[in-house]
């Protein structure tokens, strides 16, 4: 009797097997120059076994979806040089500056230096040209968990309570076995770019980036951004939020009020913090700037924030930068040949510069409405800054000193926020900043626009795009930046974000994205939201905001 015959389409050509057969082996040329494959739309590991019709595309590190289980491996790769290089250490990884990772060391930290780093460099070296196989072996959580044991994995330990699944997937290589929650590459000699750099008593692990076309993206050094992830860090500590199941410790019915209250509490403080440094400076400052990437909570801080300024006897007035775009004529073209509405040039620059400085002036302005109706400016309110009057603007070009060049850069407070997430599932499996303003934008665009998950993650690519070349670029020249980071968020966002997510057919494009998302949010805890305060900025997203019509 013959065997089933299954047809696999790879690089437009046809073939037929009666075997089932591992992706690797369908590769012409060198396996290493691809990370991972899309079998008829869902995220596979080089090693798996095809017995099926099936629709193959390789993945290489110019891939978004690659370049996850690049980033992946190499952190196993490093941390299995790690422990081969410094045996007595523990080590922990979090995301940071300039796109990269961050390695630290948490117990018996070797002194770090360059003879230190070469060390280090070389044996991962050693294992990348060793080409050591990566092997995942599957075992019950109670077999996970005694291995955990012997090898001091305490912390992979805590999150096994809230693994929904029984088993768990470990990779072997060589003596070295860890689990990265994530598919992995087939042997080490797939990882070959990377880079190392000795910064605030850790290192810097920079890889190569889809958004950079496979490329390492040159090194920038961001002081004022890494502070925060700092203090996001330290803060996490002390209040214990740094982790999964230190969050879902705080989640449990008897504890959710207080989470949610001290949370809160903690950006009371920051709003107090910025209120006094404003207020300080109130004989200087005549305008705020607020800018941030997407689903960063900033229309819900502007109110905040004018909300504290006001109770310092301010009296802050709201400008809608909005109302100074272009008719969509004279905007220019993205590459797709469509109005790049991102882009600075979208918006009358000149008349937003002169309007500002009038009003500061202490002139009457008439500011223009733009009627998105009819895609045109009309009319708008009249203006003239009163005594304790003062400025707020919001949005991507808040901070960008093209739109506010004629004002005087002592008259200006710029303020960049950002969810500057600092939350591992165990040690050295960091949660990403990115993926957190993506489960907010798919929550909000659902409620309120009626987007589907799908539809939002469409528009992520371009989204993402434009804060690399807008945003980004402007925070090191902020004067305060807002950490919007809620931890309690995640637990409360699970339950809109997972139906949202389970709806995406497997084999849509973003299929294998809201796998991985699944991945990590079924980990939380679930948490009623009916003790988050009507002026949260979770509510910007969740809806029932009080500041929803202001």
């Amino acid at each position: 009797m013959m065997d089933h015959i299954f047809t696999i389409t790879i690089n437009e050509k046809e073939l037929k097997f009666a075997k089932k057969v591992k992706l690797i082996d369908l590769i012409d040329g060198d396996v290493h120059d691809y990370i991972a494959a899309l079998v008829n739309n869902k995220l596979r590991e080089l090693n798996y076994e095809v017995f099926y019709d099936a629709k193959v595309e390789l993945l290489t590190q110019k891939d978004y979806d690659a370049i996850r289980i690049y980033e992946t491996s190499l952190r196993y790769i490093v941390a299995m040089a790690c422990s081969r290089v410094f045996p007595r250490a523990t080590t922990k990884y979090s995301y940071s500056i300039s796109r990269s990772i961050f390695l630290t060391f948490t117990k018996d930290a070797p002194c770090l230096d360059s003879k230190s780093l070469k060390l280090l460099d070389n044996e991962i070296k050693n294992i990348i040209n060793q080409d050591y196989p990566l092997i995942r072996t599957v075992v019950p959580n109670e077999e996970a968990k005694e291995i955990y044991l012997k090898k001091g994995f305490d912390d992979k330990i805590e999150i096994l309570k809230y693994r929904p699944e029984k088993t768990v997937h470990l990779y072997s290589c060589a003596e070295y076995m860890n689990y990265m929650y994530g598919h992995m590459v087939p042997s080490t000699g797939h990882i070959k770019d990377y880079s190392l750099r000795i910064y605030d008593n850790g290192i810097i692990i920079q890889y190569p980036r889809s958004e950079e076309k496979g490329k390492i993206p040159e090194f920038q050094d961001a002081p004022t951004f890494g502070r925060v992830l700092k203090e996001s860090y330290e803060w996490g500590k002390l209040v214990r939020t740094s982790t999964v199941s230190q969050i879902n410790n705080w989640a449990s019915k008897e504890n959710q009020m207080d989470f949610i209250t001290m949370c809160e509490a903690h950006h009371n403080n920051m709003l107090a913090e910025l209120g006094i440094k404003i207020l300080s400076d109130i004989s200087n400052i005549r305008m705020i700037c607020i800018a941030g990437p997407s689903s960063s909570g900033k229309t819900t801080f502007a109110n905040r924030l004018r909300v504290e300024l006001m109770s310092r006897g301010l009296s802050p007035i709201r400008i809608s930068i909005d109302d100074y775009y272009l008719e969509k004529k004279f905007i220019p073209k993205d590459e797709n040949g469509q109005p790049d509405l991102e882009c600075i040039e979208a918006l009358n620059i000149d008349q937003f510069n002169q309007d500002m400085l009038d009003l500061i002036n202490g002139e009457e302005v008439t500011l223009p409405h733009f009627d998105f109706k009819i895609g045109k400016q009309v009319p708008g309110k009249t203006l003239k800054l009163g005594k304790n009057e003062i400025l707020i603007i919001e949005g991507i070009h808040a901070l960008n000193d093209r739109l506010t060049s004629l004002v005087a850069r002592h008259q200006k407070y710029k303020i960049f926020i950002a969810p500057q997430a600092q939350v591992n599932i165990d040690n050295h499996n960091p949660i990403s900043l990115t993926d957190l303003r993506l489960l907010r934008r798919i929550v909000r665009d659902y409620k309120f626009r009626g987007s589907s998950a799908e539809e939002t993650m469409s528009m992520w690519a371009s989204v993402r795009k434009g804060e690399f070349k807008w945003i980004y670029s402007t925070q090191e020249d902020a004067d305060y930046v807002f950490n919007s980071l809620l931890p309690y968020e995640l637990c409360v966002m699970r339950r809109y974000a997972l139906p949202l997510l389970r709806a995406i057919d497997k084999e849509s494009d973003y299929g294998p994205l809201a796998e991985r998302l699944i991945k990590f949010l079924k980990f939380f805890i679930d948490m009623d939201d009916k003790w988050v305060p009507c002026n949260s900025i979770i509510r910007e997203f969740i809806g029932d905001s009080c500041f929803q019509d202001v």
